[in-house]
């Protein structure tokens, strides 16, 4: 018996095979359930008691030898197989091209950093929001006719519900949570019932500011919308045209000089070499009263800026509909951070 083993460990090292289909019979004979392993550890009992640990220790090396063939012989097809339809797999493989932030991300992360070095934080606050933090708190009551300048996307089944116009409605949260001094900036994602087109767009992106403190004037807020127009444009030229809204007194656009040096310049300015960039003015002391601050003793000033609008001067894009496109090709060339 020990003579038939040490026959089969014999056969087990000449083996050879070219393909998966011969391995496995191969194991199959030697391992199968009905295969010669079986029957030679079963004839294992019939083996005289001198003989059996030298029989025990060579059926075990028949057996090591016929796993260790198997294995070598799959692994050995396998890589043939590899090599052949995939190459050499071991070569180091092609670079994944990384992808790029959303223009509007990027313009979003400057603005929030510009501000942070001046000392704002951030604040935020629901999309869904109700009619006293969107309109009435910020000296909009019922039947004001400004709420018809933001035409606003109501729920049916309660009119009190409605997607916020503005992140103003924010502010007035982080007002009636936190005690001056107030330094805060409150960007976010807001709607407006207009029709898309290639300068609106019913859906969009703003920043806003609020500062309150004691002994706030207009001149911290000049100050401020020079210090940021530098730092974002590497321009601190501004005027300010006196406007209304009514949560602020006085109020005031904001436009940058471009200049006019190029026939973009020219194209975008219509000429007169300026660019309206936000609004801005003081906060209405109703506003203050209404979130539960003293307007005898603090004052304070707001801004707001559309993130749409300062990418499209930023990157001179002519159309707010290629922010939500999501064209790829028009994606990628934002790579690199202002």
């Amino acid at each position: 018996m020990i003579k038939t083993v040490k026959e089969h460990l014999a056969k087990v090292a000449e083996f050879a095979a070219t393909d998966l289909e011969a391995i496995e019979q191969f194991r199959i004979q030697y391992s199968g359930k009905k295969g010669i392993l079986n029957d030679l550890f079963a004839a294992f009992r019939e083996v005289p008691n001198e003989d059996k640990k030298e029989f025990g220790q060579v059926l075990n090396q028949l057996k090591t030898a016929v796993a260790e063939k198997v294995e070598a012989l799959k692994s050995s097809q396998s890589s043939n197989t590899n090599s052949g339809v995939y190459g050499d797999l071991s070569r180091p493989s092609f670079p994944l091209e990384l992808g790029s932030q959303h223009p509007l991300t990027v313009v979003k992360n400057r603005i929030i950093d510009i501000f942070s070095q001046i000392g704002f934080n951030i604040s935020e606050g629901p999309e869904i929001e109700d009619d006293w933090h969107n309109f009435t708190a910020l000296n909009l009551p019922e039947y004001h006719p400004a709420r018809d300048m933001q035409d606003t996307f109501f729920i049916q089944t309660n009119p009190d519900i409605l997607l916020r116009t503005h992140t103003s409605s924010v502010q007035v949260r982080y007002m009636e949570n936190n005690a001056p001094p107030i330094r805060t900036i409150s960007p976010g994602r807001v709607f407006r019932n207009e029709a898309i087109s290639a300068r609106a767009h019913c859906i969009f992106h703003q920043v806003e500011g609020l500062y309150i403190d004691k002994n706030v004037s207009f001149a911290d807020l000049k100050q401020t919308l020079s210090y940021f127009t530098q730092a974002l444009f590497g321009k601190s030229k501004i005027r300010l045209r006196p406007s209304y809204f009514p949560f602020t007194e006085p109020s005031a656009e904001v436009d940058i000089y471009w200049g006019l040096e190029t026939e973009v310049d020219y194209r975008i300015t219509k000429g007169t070499g300026w660019l309206e960039i936000m609004g801005c003015g003081m906060i209405d002391p109703n506003v203050l009263k209404n979130c539960g601050i003293d307007p005898e003793e603090y004052s304070g000033y707001a801004f707001g800026m559309g993130i749409e609008r300062i990418a499209m001067l930023l990157y001179q894009v002519s159309d707010i509909r290629m922010f939500f496109e999501n064209d790829v090709r028009f994606l990628k060339q934002f790579k690199s951070t202002l």
